[in-house]
C-alpha cells in the first residue's frame, strides 16, 4: 500500500505536469484570474459510505488580494444520517484557505504554474470522523499545487499532508487531475470539459490508504460554471465498516 503511495508522489515530482481547462471539480489549479476579484462558490458532495450518508454543502467566499494569492473562508453545512438510525444535520468544520503563486512561466498559447497552498481547519463541527468534512478537531494542511495548461488540455497535480495533532487522521494526499475541452477556444468564453481526477489518501496513524477516481463534466460560460462528478474507490484499503461505496460532487461558481 505504501509502496503505490510512494510511485504516485513520485509522479509528482517528474513534472508530468499539465492542467485542463476551467478550474478542476474535486482537485486544485494554480491558475488564478486578476486581482481584486471575488468568487462565490459551492461544491455540494453526497458521500455514501458503510456507515452511512452525508450530504456536505458549502460556502465558499474566494478573494484575490493580488493576481498571485488568494484567500478564502468555507462556510460548511453537513447533513448526516447514519446506519445505527443518528442523524440531523448542523455546521461543519469551518475552513480557511490560502494560496501563493511562487512561479509562473508562460509560452504561447500555454503556462506552467506553482503555488503553495494553506488549509486552516477550525474545529467547530461535531465529532462525526469523516474525513476532510467534520472531524471536530483543528486541522492544518500545507501543500504545493503545480499545473500546466494549454489550449487543448492539462493536468494538475497537488501534493500535500494535512497535520491533525489532537486527533488520529493525519493523512497525506496526492491529487492528479486531467482536463479535456470538448469546444474550440471562443469569446465570449464557453467551455463544456471532461475532468478524470484521481485521490491519493493515506492516513498513517490508521494506516488506511484510498484509491480514488471521480469522472466529472464542467459547463463554463462567460463568469459562471456548472459541475457534476461521481466519485468511486479503486483501492478502498480501510478498516470494514467505515469504507466508501461512492461520492456525487454538484457545485457552480460565479467570479465577479
Amino acid at each position: 500500500m505504501k509502496n503505490n503511495f510512494l510511485i504516485l508522489v513520485a509522479l509528482f515530482t517528474s513534472r508530468v505536469l499539465l492542467f485542463g481547462q476551467g478550474p478542476p471539480i474535486t482537485a486544485d489549479k494554480p491558475i488564478m484570474l486578476g486581482g481584486k476579484s471575488f468568487t462565490v462558490k459551492t461544491l455540494t458532495e453526497i458521500r455514501t459510505t458503510q456507515r452511512g450518508t452525508f450530504s456536505y454543502v458549502p460556502l465558499m467566499l474566494h478573494y484575490l488580494p493580488t493576481s498571485n494569492s488568494l484567500v478564502a473562508v468555507h462556510l460548511p453545512y453537513i447533513g448526516f444520517s447514519f446506519e445505527d438510525g443518528d442523524s440531523g444535520g448542523e455546521l461543519a468544520d469551518i475552513k480557511l484557505l490560502g494560496k501563493y503563486q511562487f512561479f509562473r512561466k508562460d509560452a504561447t498559447g500555454k503556462t506552467f504554474r506553482v503555488v503553495a497552498k494553506t488549509v486552516q481547519t477550525l474545529p467547530t463541527g461535531r465529532k462525526l470522523d469523516l474525513i476532510d468534512l467534520s472531524t471536530g478537531y483543528y486541522a492544518g494542511y500545507y501543500g504545493v499545487v503545480a499545473g500546466y495548461e494549454t489550449l487543448k488540455y492539462g493536468i494538475s497535480n497537488e501534493l500535500g499532508y494535512n497535520w491533525i495533532p489532537n486527533g488520529s487522521l493525519d493523512e497525506f494526499r496526492y491529487k492528479l487531475g486531467f482536463g479535456l475541452p470538448l469546444l474550440k477556444p471562443q469569446y465570449p468564453n464557453k467551455q463544456l470539459n471532461l475532468y478524470f481526477e484521481y485521490t491519493n489518501s493515506w492516513v498513517t496513524e490508521r494506516d488506511w490508504y484510498q484509491l480514488l477516481y471521480a469522472q466529472g463534466i464542467q459547463y463554463a460560460g462567460k463568469n459562471i460554471t456548472f459541475d457534476f462528478a461521481i466519485q468511486l474507490p479503486l483501492v478502498n484499503d480501510v478498516d470494514e465498516g467505515r469504507k466508501l461505496r461512492q461520492s456525487i460532487f454538484i457545485g457552480t461558481r460565479y467570479t465577479f
